[in-house]
């Protein structure tokens, strides 16, 4: 035990959990501890926006493996966590949100910037707690570590202001991470009978596969088996898209080779996934699904277990040791298994038609603007294959997940389920800290850089780190004008965004690289020029927008052609009748 202050406390807890970058808005609740960052080792990141801090945190997270921070000033600058918190909770992303508040006095007076801020961010956390008194600083700050790695979520550090000050007495060490094994043996033999006796095995590779870095070990059952493989949606890299069994992402604008071979399934085995229920909604037109397939599922959070899917077999297993011990299962039962041709050539064969099909739809030699789809081929071709590419929702923004392909593990971060608008941006920023050796491109639409991309150019510009953002100008809102399109009878309100900046100028005058592109011969030049300046550039490209290049809906199961009753809308349904 040492004696120290609680700001003391924090501080080295955090140098005990391996933290190296903190992100944030300097204020006053805790600047006790800040100012002890740059003795301690930590830097400390000053971002434009609490939520971009946040986001970064999470992409450091998730591309790394590993907790990471991020701390903001009490009241309105924790607030400003609360999206970005929801993004990593859903993302299973281990963030510790380091949220000072009111001092312990004033709790419940309506003193200056308080907040109920444990109520808040209840719903986005795997974990919170609330520091009582300063003496706790380091088990409680320890605690938060072990939470959000063990949980596989973000948890909430949240410390009155005045708890900064004062002595303690501590011990400073680092929190474990507890294997969670292969789950039942049991449970391992039976899934090993359904694979034995099934026609057509189907795997579904999900994040949790990334997390717990069971490439390998997918691989190994994929081939054993000659079991297709798809991704689960956004994320494009759970298994290698050059692997002759690789098929693709199911869900929305994902590829439909891989939903017409998980079509075929008799058997499903889902790993890592909670199958939420956007992933696997219908997509083009095709209800994929294959509602008589049994179903084994491994996913280390038992909550998540037949949430969405009633399984056959369950594991709440480690997915990588759950299937290195299912292989083995399985070879007992089916031992020396040969490949079977037949499914290689069925994937190949629907991997092709798919291609083919895609080229065709991306084919558009048109400038002044682009054809999304002409475009999205050019720069998802000229991506070096180390690439870390960050994806924010929208049309562009999700059409790009059939162009999308990687072979490693943690490249593609993206906005998930959540699915907030100003995503992409911070979370490059940390993942470009955790991964500076690699190139990392943040891709979002003009709607959704506006809301939190732009003002972040100058925290890169600032700490010196070289972000590339590819933005697709399209001058509307395009997911949901998709929707006034189909369910509204082109009535645009809010969807059209005319008069948005040149972003390229913007950003030069802020001190980074600007490119304007608008042909397709462009683009596999400015994303190369991007990579070598290695400098914070951001690369506008002017793409069309309207219903002739928009994709379909997000959620055809959620609208429905409007009804009219009063008799001032009534000529709103004149069309429909």
């Amino acid at each position: 035990m040492a004696r120290m202050t609680p700001s003391e406390a924090l501080v080295e807890t955090l140098v005990a959990e391996g933290i190296e970058n903190v992100f944030g808005i300097v204020g006053s609740a805790f600047m006790d501890a800040l100012d002890l960052f740059p003795a301690a080792g930590i830097r400390f990141v000053p971002v434009a926006h609490e939520q971009a801090a946040c986001h970064a945190a999470d992409g450091y997270a998730r591309v790394t493996g590993r907790p990471q921070a991020c701390i903001a000033q009490n009241g309105p600058g924790a607030a400003n966590f609360v999206s970005a918190l929801t993004a990593a909770y859903w993302a299973h992303s281990p963030v510790v949100a380091i949220t000072p508040e009111t001092g312990s006095l004033g709790l419940g007076s309506g003193g200056f910037q308080e907040l109920d801020q444990m109520a808040m961010f209840e719903k986005s956390v795997a974990y919170q707690v609330r520091v009582p008194s300063g003496v706790r600083m380091a088990e409680l700050a320890r605690r938060c570590f072990y939470m959000a790695k063990n949980m596989n979520g973000p948890a909430q550090l949240n410390i009155p202001r005045d708890h900064f000050y004062g002595i303690c007495d501590d011990e400073i060490y680092q929190t474990p991470l507890i294997s969670r094994g292969p789950g039942s043996m049991a449970d391992i033999e039976k899934a090993a009978d359904l694979i034995r006796n099934a026609r057509y095995p189907v795997i579904i590779s999900g994040g949790g596969v990334c997390q717990a870095d069971a490439g390998k070990e997918v691989a190994a059952l994929a081939e054993y088996l000659t079991a297709p493989v798809c991704n689960t949606y956004l994320h494009n890299d759970t298994f290698p898209a050059s692997h002759d069994l690789a098929c693709g992402p199911i869900g929305y604008c994902g590829s439909k080779a891989a939903m017409r071979i998980l079509k075929k399934a008799d058997l499903i085995i889902a790993l890592g996934t909670r199958l939420g229920p956007f992933g696997t909604l219908p997509q083009y037109d095709m209800d994929y699904w294959p509602a008589h397939a049994r179903l084994i599922q491994c996913d280390t959070n038992i909550a998540a277990l037949g949430l969405s899917k009633k399984a056959d077999v369950y594991s709440a297993g480690d997915v990588k040791e759950f299937t290195a011990f299912l292989l083995k299962a399985v070879k007992s039962v089916l031992p020396g298994l040969e490949k079977d041709p037949a499914r290689l050539a069925d994937v190949k064969t629907q991997n092709n038609t798919w291609s083919a099909e895609l080229k065709k739809w991306s084919t558009s030699n048109q400038s002044a603007p682009m054809h999304p789809r002409r475009f999205h081929a050019e720069w998802t071709r000229a991506l070096p294959k180390n690439a870390i590419v960050t994806t924010d929702i929208g049309n562009n923004s999700s059409m790009i997940n059939s162009y999308l392909k990687f072979d490693g593990i943690r490249q593609h971060i993206s906005a998930l389920s959540w699915g907030n608008c100003g995503f992409a941006y911070g979370a490059a920023l940390g993942c470009k800290l955790a991964k500076p050796e690699v190139p990392v491109i943040a891709f979002q639409g003009d709607g959704a850089f506006g809301i939190s991309g732009i003002q972040e150019v100058m925290t890169a510009v600032r700490e010196n780190i070289p972000v590339i953002a590819i933005v697709a100008t399209n001058y509307e809102w395009g997911a949901e004008k998709k929707n006034q399109i189909d369910f509204y009878d082109n009535r645009f309100v809010g969807a059209n965004l005319p008069d948005n900046p040149d972003y390229a100028k913007i950003a030069e005058d802020m001190g980074a690289k600007g490119i304007c592109i608008d042909h397709p011969d462009q683009v596999g030049d400015a994303v190369a020029q991007a990579i070598a300046w290695e400098k914070p550039t951001v690369i506008n490209a002017i793409v069309q927008g309207g219903k002739e290049v928009l994709a379909e809906p997000f959620r055809r199961d959620a609208l429905a052609l409007p009804v009219r009753y009063l008799d001032k809308y009534a000529h709103l349904n004149a069309k429909k009748a």
